[in-house]
């Protein structure tokens, strides 16, 4: 049996009032409350995210921070278009004031942040960031469930995971089909991860699907703590190159993933283009 196989063999436990007790025969009920941000963070706002001034590593301390204080909670990883997304959803600024903290996964907000003398140390990716996550957990025992993606992707990725880091317990891999799901495939698949009982949820929908997703499901799922990581299980599994470091120092990693993917992704860094401008014009108005 492998690294991989032994990390799922992991027998789970039912602890007094978790989430696999409250699961059964009746549709699952979402409670109304949020989380708790986390009030000594220090933050900057840009384009309407309040961003945690937060290293990587700093940002890994706060995640194991979260997990040993065992309480429901989820962080975003916050870029230029789910900035411009934000603008355009009310139920995204709605959930920013939810969340634990969001990083600056995005250049534009760093230099951005330069500019307007309210620095951020740095971007946080979650491309990067998981990959820490991971030896922190391998380290700590954290567990690890790895949900979203094509078929195999999730499975592929955690495999890769396991043997970087090993001992790493990730305790299930798993992707849901694009389509909407029926209410008990959705009530079972929360059932499954409950029952797997993991200390970080990693969820790989897209956004703002996966974003609104945690939202609606994170008290109910008792996870500790989740985030939405986009595309980051398809550069982990090795189906989506991510380009060279030289590129994504100087902030057009965007350039190479459009040349990769032009019909798909050609049309979305134009709109946030745009909004990039028009937030800047819309600052120096103001200002």
């Amino acid at each position: 049996m492998n690294t991989l196989e032994r990390s799922w063999a992991v027998p789970p436990t039912t602890r007094p009032g978790s989430c696999e007790m409250a699961l059964g025969p009746q549709p699952l009920v979402v409670a109304a409350a949020g989380a708790e941000p986390l009030e000594d963070v220090t933050r900057t706002t840009i384009w309407g995210l309040p961003l945690a001034r937060l290293t990587s590593s700093e940002t890994v301390d706060l995640v194991e921070k979260l997990i040993e204080r065992r309480r429901p909670s989820f962080f975003i990883t916050a870029n230029l278009h789910y900035a411009m997304l934000t603008d355009r959803d009310s139920r995204l600024a709605e959930l920013n004031r939810r969340a634990a903290f969001l990083v600056a996964d995005g250049m534009p907000m760093v230099w951005y942040s330069r500019l307007i003398k309210h620095r951020l140390p740095q971007r946080v990716a979650g491309s990067d960031l998981v990959y820490q996550l991971c030896q922190r957990a391998a380290l700590r025992g954290h567990r690890i469930f790895l949900l979203g993606g094509q078929p195999g992707v999730a499975e592929a990725a955690a495999a890769n995971l396991c043997g970087r880091y090993p001992g790493l317990p990730i305790v299930g891999a798993e992707a849901p089909p694009f389509r909407t799901l029926s209410d008990k495939e959705h009530h079972d698949l929360l059932g499954r991860i409950c029952r797997a009982r993991p200390d970080l949820l990693l969820v790989a929908f897209g956004q703002p699907k996966g974003e609104l997703w945690l939202g609606e499901n994170y008290e109910a799922l008792g996870v500790p703590v989740c985030v939405q990581m986009g595309a980051t299980l398809d550069f982990v599994a090795g189906r989506v190159r991510r380009a060279p470091r030289w590129l994504q120092r100087v902030g057009l990693e965007w350039l190479f993933r459009a040349l990769q993917e032009p019909r798909r992704l050609g049309p979305r860094y134009l709109a946030d283009a745009i909004f990039l401008g028009r937030a800047m014009l819309r600052d120096a108005w103001r200002r």
